[in-house]
């Protein structure tokens, strides 16, 4: 079973392949042109299905299944921002780290030094018998001050609950143990097992 990754996103396409042992894990970039997927839902779950149909309807082989996550951070005290637009926060394009750093000016400018945040993980399967959909959380705090360099996006500024190390300080495999994208993908792996 070949499953085809609706991401561009090089950091999110490592970690899903690392995490998705036992499946062959294409990005779509590898058997399709890129092209323009306009994200215009108003969830997580609702852009994970467009990015997956998009890329599900550019296959020729009907027997292939792709799987699109979206996700982001929300900050609490700031109203959940940024929530689904957190790959453009600071704006269309953006690189990792003019968002993350428009998230922490953006907690300064707020008196904010640690406050509550939540990761969210939407994850699309696209198949020849529909559209199925799994979701993960990670809750802890976001911090103003960046620490660490593992990981990818707001890592470096996230502290999981039960921790006092960022992401971007975790290594890896502790990060897999309780990520969001890791449950999400965990709920992905039990119906993909079924079809």
């Amino acid at each position: 079973m070949k499953i085809v990754l609706a991401s561009g996103n090089r950091g999110k396409i490592k970690e899903i392949k690392e995490l998705m042992v036992g499946f062959e894990v294409i990005a779509y970039s590898d058997i399709l042109d890129k092209f323009e997927i306009i994200e215009d839902g108003k969830t997580f779950k609702e852009n994970a299905i467009i990015k997956a149909k998009a890329v599900y309807e550019k296959l020729s082989n009907k027997n292939d299944i792709v799987i699109a996550d979206d996700s982001g951070i929300s900050v609490d005290a700031l109203g959940g921002i940024p929530g689904i637009y957190s790959a453009r926060f600071a704006k269309v394009g953006a690189s990792d780290k003019e968002n993350l750093n428009k998230l922490i000016q953006t907690l300064k400018q707020n008196s904010l030094t640690k406050t509550k945040a939540h990761y969210t993980a939407s994850i699309a399967i696209a198949t020849k018998y529909g559209i199925f959909t799994t979701h993960g959380w990670m809750y802890g705090n976001v911090i103003d001050k960046p620490r660490g360099d593992n990981g990818f996006g707001y890592d470096p500024m996230f502290i999981p609950l039960g921790y006092d190390k960022t992401l971007g300080e975790l290594d890896k495999k502790t990060k897999e143990k309780f990520s969001h994208r890791s449950k999400a993908l965990k709920l992905a792996k039990i119906i993909l097992e079924h079809l």
